[in-house]
């Protein structure tokens, strides 16, 4: 039930908001941009994802991951250079069987959430909130390495003094970053799309070129490969190559990042999104692969090796387009310039990677009450906007704390990451197995994610071996530490529910069947207690009791109030709104019936919006016009014990709500709810 045209109001009760007009206000819509409109039918069409789109937006990680992972890798073959040809084969592999192992939980987790999701409903809460932390943090690192990596890359053209102020750079990036995602996704993702398609030409002719190039002595290649591993058995064994590829396959891990994104993200793509998970997956697994197995291939190829104060990105592209020329113009080394910007221009683009999939992963743990529950929110841009800034914060500070260091960033990124692999495809493989009754394809599926399971342990394990004293330590005590937070905020949570529903106990009390009976319509005349309520239950019970015994006699109108929040949850597609707006006028109409049953004169009104408190107040000066004597009436959870980190736990809508209101001239009163905790 909605009123109608609101009319203008007495004295004293303002027809806007008196502070809809400020400065910063002003400031803060050129920046950010105008409100989305949510009744606008094609809001999701206008924000959703294409799949080519999506693969830059969610494949940039992947695919600048190349710039380093390979580089890493070959570097780890001092004298066993041979071994780069089956790297760049497992390369391809590995992309493959993760890929697939996560286009099979698109499949079956088509809402999104990856990894977490995954992990929390196959093997437990435990597992995916260790999941969900270790995402968080992997995307924090997303953010910090793909900015410095790129500002270090670019710096490089620079005179040295430059190298000065490498850290301030890092920052102007990451804020230039956060506010073009404040803006929306889709908006920030077509800023930098130039950026991606000039890596993705490049590159293509990098390794065309230099495999095409060298299809003549590739028999030759091939024959010295062979007669080199079989050199290297006869000398240090079978199993000693086998652990030097393993752990240069391992600490080219780096490579591999990026896989998941599509899987977080799938509420963020167009319909119909599982196909277009699908198509985005491939082409993120077939870039991947081309870009990265055929630049370790060419490092082999044009005997590329490494050089102090350069990648063997740079020796390769040296070698591979110096040379060339047209006339007197040496064409080459611009390429050679042109395709090193692009590559550290691009891992600016791979750093919306986290930006986009990071505040996702913290809105499902926040909707399990892992983390505080505002992470769910969403901006009037329909952005996830307390995980964006706070991705953006962590990031800051681990640029100050490292002051850049790549390479140091680089060991502590290349952890997290196979920690959700790990589950992901544990969960994965009991899921099928489980399910081998039911599902025809169980025994290719198990095939597939038990192999990607074993990749995964290896890796991880060898990584962590290897990198655990070099700073592997500091991801392990970072992610252990935010998996703690998890578990006391959830702790805190399940106590803060377990309150709520003894208050649940006065339904008990409450009358059944026909009561006094009161009107359907309110009577402006006489006062009306207006009260703000959420979902129905022992909360809006105990405050619409609490006005009748403060205030014997005096209201026999009640009015409820609610605002349906779309959250992270909600806003997946028309149909969720369509059911948030449903379900919060049948818990209105609940409170409505059980005011008549008390004698009350009852009627409801609600909204639909992402900003409560904004809402709230359009709603209430409307309803201040309308009935002149009423009195708003809101709950606030008291505790025994208040604590700092209750400030972020929960919020201050009923205080925000009620100053805005009294400044406006409208009564307001905030009824405590006592918790025992």
């Amino acid at each position: 039930m909605r009123p109608d045209e609101p009319q203008p109001g007495p004295p004293g009760v303002p027809d806007e908001p008196p502070h809809s007009a400020t400065v910063v206000e002003g400031v803060r819509r050129v920046l950010i941009g105008k409100p989305r409109d949510l009744h606008d039918p094609n809001v999701f069409h206008k924000l959703s994802l294409m799949a080519f789109l999506a693969w830059v937006g969610l494949g940039a990680d992947g695919l600048s991951s190349s710039s380093y992972g390979p580089d890493e890798a070959f570097r780890a073959l001092p004298g066993h250079e041979y071994l780069a040809f089956f790297l760049a084969i497992m390369i391809a592999v590995t992309v493959g069987v993760i890929s697939f192992c996560y286009t099979l939980v698109v499949e079956h987790f088509p809402s999104g959430g990856g990894g977490y999701v995954v992990a929390s409903q196959l093997l437990g809460p435990v597992a995916g909130v260790v999941s969900g932390s270790a995402l968080v943090v992997d995307y924090v690192l997303t953010i910090t390495v793909s900015i410095c990596s790129g500002v270090e890359a670019i710096l490089s053209f620079l005179p040295i003094g430059w190298q000065a102020h490498k850290v301030p750079i890092d920052l102007a990036v990451l804020i230039a970053l956060l506010v073009l995602n404040l803006r929306g996704i889709k908006e920030s993702i077509k800023i930098l799309l130039p950026i991606f398609m000039v890596f993705a030409v490049t590159h293509l002719l990098l390794v065309g070129y230099g495999i095409l190039a060298h299809t003549s002595v590739m028999p030759q290649v091939l024959h010295q490969t062979r007669v080199s591993l079989q050199a290297d058995i006869g000398k240090i064994g079978l199993v000693a190559v086998l652990l030097l590829f393993l752990r240069a396959y391992s600490l080219g891990a780096g490579t591999f990042t990026g896989i998941e994104a599509v899987s977080n993200g799938v509420q963020i793509l167009k319909e119909p999104r599982v196909a277009t998970a699908k198509r985005t997956m491939a082409y993120m697994a077939l870039s991947l692969t081309f870009t990265a197995g055929g630049i370790i291939f060419c490092y082999l190829l044009w005997q590329a090796s490494p050089a102090d104060g350069k990648t063997m990105n740079a020796v390769l592209l040296e070698r591979v387009f110096s040379s060339w020329t047209i006339g007197d113009w040496r064409v080459g080394v611009w390429l050679v310039i042109v395709t090193l910007i692009s590559e550290g221009a691009l891992l600016f683009v791979a750093a919306q990677t986290g930006f986009i999939d990071g505040p996702r992963v913290l809105a499902n743990m926040a909707m399990d009450s892992w983390i505080p529950h505002r992470f769910a929110n969403l901006s009037e841009r329909l952005v996830s906007q307390n995980g964006v800034v706070v991705m953006a914060v962590a990031a800051a500070l681990l640029m100050l704390y490292t002051k850049g260091n790549v390479a140091f960033l680089v060991v502590l990124y290349s952890i997290n990451v196979f920690v959700t692999f790990t589950l992901t495809t544990a969960g994965m493989s009991r899921f099928w197995f489980t399910h081998r009754k039911t599902q025809r394809t169980w025994r290719r599926n198990f095939a597939v994610q038990s192999a990607g399971l074993m990749l995964c342990v290896a890796i991880l394990t060898v990584i962590i071996y290897e990198k655990f004293v070099e700073g592997g330590w500091v991801t392990l005590f970072i992610t252990s530490s935010f998996i703690v937070m998890c578990l006391l905020v959830k702790r805190h949570y399940s106590g803060v529910r377990d309150e709520i529903a003894q208050l649940d106990a006065v339904f008990d009390q409450l009358p059944s069947g026909e009561g006094p009976g009161g009107e359907a319509r309110l009577n402006p005349g006489q006062p009306v207690a207006a009260l703000l309520v959420s979902g129905y239950g022992g909360l809006g019970v105990h405050s619409l009791l609490s006005v009748q015994r403060l205030f014997p006699g005096t209201f026999k109108n009640a009015l409820f109030l609610s605002v349906g929040t779309v959250d992270s949850g909600a806003f997946k597609g028309k149909g969720q709104l369509d059911a948030l707006s449903s379900s919060t006028e049948k818990n209105l109409q609940r409170y409505v019936a059980l005011a008549r049953r008390l004698g009350i004169n009852a009627e409801y009104r609600y909204r639909i919006a992402t900003d409560v408190v904004e809402e709230a107040e359009h709603l209430c000066l409307e309803i201040g016009r309308e009935y002149p004597r009423t009195v708003f009436f809101l709950g606030k959870l008291i505790f025994a014990q208040e604590r700092f980190s209750y400030k972020f736990l929960h919020n201050d809508t009923a205080y925000a709500i009620q100053r805005r209101l009294q400044f406006s001239g409208l009564q307001t009163v905030v009824l405590p709810i006592r918790m025992r905790i």
